[in-house]
């Protein structure tokens, strides 16, 4: 399964009012694994960034003379965002702002379908708490100390992790009950309760064995020197 975690860097915050795409960053995911492919574009976007905008990614007009305008690259972007899902965090600014780049091009826009809003995703797992990216990452322990400059392929980078850890990650469990019928998705989001598969299994017929006293004596004194040792845990 292939989808993309996708992030844009503006010249301000009003696509209705001129704003426009000045870098766009898009990360690869192969079965929720990032494959290491990526785009990345810096952008022309023929006009200044507005003072706000400035400070958080640090893209002058003047680094940005030289780039390609979206125009040219529209072709590269749609080959690549194909027919994946996309993931994007607050997903109508950054849908907006790629719409009105796509229309200028003549090409079709993005389908709400085809977008997952990790800002949504968020909301329903952190009831009333900061779903920001950096409060995020702050949750999951991810690191951000490079993060005093916004950069759309660096977010879209951390995004990716970010939303591994909000639909639970990539597990690989094994298919104790053997329910031909199960789908990998199944066994991803399913919780194992290690108990309960054995709880119920019928107690093998114990063997008559000649118990070292001596031995059993140790083996008991030495486990207690075990640090959060399982046997503890047991009852004999």
């Amino acid at each position: 399964m292939r989808e993309i975690v996708l992030d844009t860097e503006t010249t301000g915050l009003d696509v209705n009012n001129g704003d426009r795409i000045i870098e766009i960053g898009i990360v690869e995911l192969e079965n929720h694994v990032q494959t290491g492919n990526c785009f990345h574009y810096y952008l022309n976007p023929e006009k200044e960034s507005n003072f706000q905008a400035l400070k958080i990614h640090g893209l002058t007009a003047e680094f940005l003379k030289d780039k390609p305008k979206f125009a040219e690259i529209v072709d590269q972007f749609v080959n690549f965002i194909s027919d994946s899902k996309i993931i994007i965090h607050n997903a109508s600014f950054d849908v907006g702002f790629i719409n009105s780049e796509l229309r200028k091009c003549n090409k079709t826009e993005l389908c709400e379908h085809s977008v997952i809003d990790t800002l949504l995703l968020a909301k329903k797992k952190f009831v009333g708490q900061s779903v920001s990216l950096d409060s995020l990452c702050r949750k999951f322990n991810l690191d951000i100390s490079h993060r005093e400059i916004h950069g759309a392929i660096k977010d879209a980078k951390l995004l990716a992790q970010v939303y591994l850890e909000l639909i639970g990650g990539k597990q690989t469990k094994l298919n104790f009950n053997d329910q031909d019928n199960t789908s990998d998705l199944d066994f991803e989001n399913t919780p194992i309760n290690i108990e309960s598969l054995y709880k119920n299994n019928e107690k093998r017929a114990q063997k008559n064995i000649s118990l070292n006293t001596y031995d059993n004596e140790l083996h008991k004194k030495s486990i207690k020197d075990i640090p959060n040792s399982i046997w503890k845990e047991l009852k004999f």
